[in-house]
């Protein structure tokens, strides 16, 4: 794997075509519409992980959720981070990227917003 300082760059959402060993089968329709709206709004805060595919594309490893949002905001382009990974490390990055998200509880939500005014 590649060092995890590699620069982020933007990169034509055509040209990432989505990893069919994906962890994740399920792709919840209004969550995808409620975070191509945040993506509109506010951009993609965090930069896909992609690495290098065949006939010169690139092939998602993690962030198929931004990705699909991405499109249906009517992105061209999006950020991402590209690494050269074998296949157990893509797998392995995709899935630490789920399983080591820890969400934020509902009071800890609620005093973000009360922040916000």
């Amino acid at each position: 794997m590649t060092d995890a300082q590699e620069p982020v760059r933007a990169l034509a959402l055509g040209d990432i075509v989505p990893n069919p060993n994906q962890p994740r089968r399920h792709f919840d329709p209004t969550s995808l519409a409620e975070l191509a709206a945040s993506i509109r709004e506010h951009g993609v805060l965090q930069p896909l992980v992609v690495r290098p595919g065949s006939n010169g594309n690139h092939e998602l490893v993690a962030g198929e959720r931004r990705w699909r949002a991405a499109k249906s905001a009517g992105l061209t382009e999006i950020p991402v981070v590209v690494l050269i990974l074998t296949d157990r490390q893509a797998m392995e990055v995709a899935l630490i990227e789920n399983l080591q998200r820890s969400d934020l509880r509902p009071l800890e939500t609620a005093l973000g917003l009360k922040q916000l005014g």
